[in-house]
């Protein structure tokens, strides 16, 4: 027999973006608690509003499924004693597993007896379970909380009511002061408290009185209404996904409505009117057929369509209160220049412990003429790059961003082109900020990437200079997710980019730099590499490339970055051939020795005397190395790993056929000059001994 299962927290408002996250949780948690206790069920079903997160357990078991299981103890030798009564050992566990020692019997397992017991337990009532409910409340987290009154719970919001129901009857627990009952309550101003014949009458009853409690279906109906009046008026509307989560999560029972303001605001950068109403007021813009911004919003309230026209009125004059101060402040933007806007850089502190924005600035326009340089970008390129890094914060000092931070980087690209700045440069300074997330949209331009990675690579090194390095799951400068951008960026252009090298030409550039900076770039050079590498491993393993294969290309000797992602790749794509394992097994030997003699991985120049060779394989192998290794580093990688593999046979027969450590010191010297030879080649493309083969 089964039943239904009702859990609503009643709280104050949670904030929108709060609401989602936690009504998942809230189903994670009943599923743990249901699960740990033995309860099977068919579905649960979620609920969530500003103010209530619930849930609905489909076809609840009315009872704990029962337990038949067969418990090992000690052997028998150790469960008799010398006159064959039961030891203490046996008796305790008897007892331990509340049975008497009757009950106990033997059962052989691999030629060895051990004492066993069944047990048989029987489940109790769901009754009995569910009033421990409370604990699927308070196990919740969140990553705000708060305490009220006197008491010591912290939660997102206070509480104010707990309904719970199996069927029509009540689940009885109490938290903080408050008793479970079968009343819910409808919207805060429409509706009104309502009692609950049965678990399953939920959403419905809760319709009646103003409250759509499912998300999806509340969403739905956003959806469906905007359209409307969209198709009605022949509107072109973009539904921001995010935007919409938020709208759906602030009300309970939603009524779309359209309003309008002054065309003469579309005068200014539509950028500055879309971010009023999106960001500022959750309003939807319109455009015509032909994407052009028209004088209207959509926007959604929390209620029914009673003194609409209230409400649109009231919109449209906050709407035009916000459109007044951005026209405002675009205009007496226009009136200051950008050379003005740069030397106020230099009294906004990016960090104490760095300097000024002006500083990094400085150090970033450094930074990409030696990037620009290493990628190959043209002199012109090199020109506008100079030009847009020595100007490309100016914005922050701007009206408009003081306003709409949200706008960085997109005003800077508007009021650059404004005081005549080229497209290329004003290009750049809006897509230094990308991406503005782990995915996100990158800059399209050269200029731009360049751009963008001088100056995430300057707050890196920087923050790491100083100590701030992430640590767990803090980061708050977000230095991972820069990080993880100056990869994508360099993966996309497909560049060469020899970090090593390159950090140690960035800091050559520096003319004037503090000196704990100085110091702290240096001091800091190895955390820093790791901290990329660890980012190429994020790369890497969102294209689900094996964790051994991405060690592999790491822990090799290459410093160009890009090469790296395609020997991982490469090896990726081989890791089935018939080929693979025997071409890595003998690599691998190959480097296991080199390992052992240290000194092989430190003589570049290991010289090979034919003269001492004693056998054909050591010839063919010889001659094989010097077939492939004048140009080995001209390859690309999948023509290397080609190159390895060709050197397999003839591996295979140089150790079938010689003692690597021979007793003349001569010959032993030059068989590891050649398998340092092979070594060498290997570790730029790939720590191949990382590899896991079967």
């Amino acid at each position: 027999m089964t039943k239904n299962l009702l859990l609503e927290i009643g709280l104050e408002e949670i904030p929108a973006h709060i609401v989602g996250p936690s009504s998942l949780q809230l189903v994670e948690r009943t599923k743990n608690f249901l699960n740990e206790n033995r309860l099977t069920y068919d579905e649960i079903v979620p609920f969530s509003t500003p103010r209530r997160l619930a849930v609905i357990v489909k076809n609840l078991a009315d009872k704990q499924a029962d337990i038949e299981e067969s418990s090992k103890g000690p052997a028998k030798k150790i469960a008799l004693d010398s006159e064959g009564q039961w030891s203490k050992a046996a008796i305790g566990f008897a007892r331990g597993q509340g049975v008497s020692v009757e009950e106990i019997y033997f059962k052989e397992i691999k030629g060895i007896d051990y004492v066993h017991v069944d047990k048989f337990i029987a489940g109790k009532p769901a009754k009995e379970i569910l009033v421990h409910l409370d604990k699927v409340i308070t196990s919740m987290s969140f990553p705000v909380s708060m305490k009220w009154s006197s008491y010591h719970l912290n939660y997102i919001r206070p509480i104010h009511w707990i309904t719970a129901m199996l069927d029509e009857e009540i689940i009885p627990f109490s938290l903080l002061d408050i008793q479970t009952s079968n009343t819910t309550r409808g919207h805060r101003f429409l509706g009104k408290d309502l009692s609950l014949s049965t678990a399953l009458d939920y959403e419905a009853a809760l319709e009646k009185e103003f409250v759509i409690a499912d998300s999806a279906k509340r969403k739905n109906r956003i959806v469906s209404q905007i359209q409307t009046i969209a198709e009605t008026h022949q509107w072109q509307i973009t539904i921001v996904p995010d935007l919409l989560e938020e709208i759906n999560n602030l009300i309970e029972y939603p009524t779309t409505f359209y309003g309008t303001f002054n065309k003469e605001y579309l005068n200014i950068p539509k950028e500055i009117l879309i971010t009023s109403m999106r960001d500022h007021q959750r309003y939807i813009d319109v455009a015509d057929q032909k994407g052009n911004l028209l004088p209207y919003f959509i926007s959604v309230r929390n209620g029914n369509a009673e003194y609409i026209e209230t409400v649109v009125k009231g919109n449209e004059k906050v709407l035009t209160a916000r459109l007044d101060d951005g026209k405002f402040f675009y205009e007496e933007d226009k009136k200051i220049t950008i050379e003005e806007c740069v030397e106020q850089l230099k009294q906004v502190t990016f960090h104490e412990q760095i300097g000024s924005v002006s500083d990094k600035m400085q150090r970033v326009r450094s930074f990409a003429q030696v990037i620009g340089t290493t990628v190959g970008l043209s002199v012109e390129e090199l020109t506008s790059l100079d030009r847009a890094a020595a100007i490309y914060k100016f914005d922050l000092v701007t009206n408009v961003v003081g306003e709409f931070p949200e706008l960085q980087g997109i005003m800077g690209e508007k009021y650059a082109l404004l005081q005549g700045e080229s497209a290329a440069v004003a290009t750049a300074i809006r897509e230094h900020y990308l991406p503005i997330s782990s995915d996100g949209e990158l800059p399209q331009t050269t200029i731009g990437a360049v751009l963008a990675i001088a100056d995430k690579l300057e707050s890196v090194m920087s923050f790491f200079a100083i100590g701030k390095i992430p640590t767990g799951s803090n980061d708050p400068y977000a230095l991972r997710r820069q990080t993880f951008g100056i990869v994508r960026i360099i993966e996309k252009q497909n560049w060469f980019f020899p970090f090593g090298t390159l950090r140690k030409e960035l800091l050559q550039s520096l003319l004037t730099s503090p000196k704990n900076l100085v110091q702290g770039y240096e001091q800091s050079s190895k955390e820093v590499i790791d901290f990329v590498k660890a980012r190429l491993h994020q790369l890497l393993r969102n294209e689900d490339i094996r964790y051994d294969v991405i060690d592999a290309a790491l822990h090799s000797n290459q410093e160009d970055l890009i090469e790296i992602v395609k020997a991982s790749r490469i090896l990726e794509k081989h890791l089935q051939d018939n080929t693979f394992k025997p071409t890595i097994e003998a690599l691998t030997r190959v480097l296991n020795l080199a390992k052992k003699n240290k000194e092989l991985l430190t003589d570049f120049s290991p010289v090979v005397d034919e003269s001492l060779f004693e056998t054909l394989s050591e010839k063919q192998l010889a001659a094989h190395i010097e077939k492939i290794e004048d140009r080995f580093y001209q390859l690309d990688s999948e023509e290397k790993y080609q190159a390895l593999k060709s050197l397999q046979p003839v591996i295979d027969a140089f150790f079938d056929e010689n003692m690597v450590m021979a007793d003349n010191e001569a010959i032993r010297n030059n068989r590891l000059a050649l398998l340092k030879k092979i070594a060498q080649l290997t570790l730029s493309f790939a720590s191949v001994d990382e590899l896991i083969v079967k």
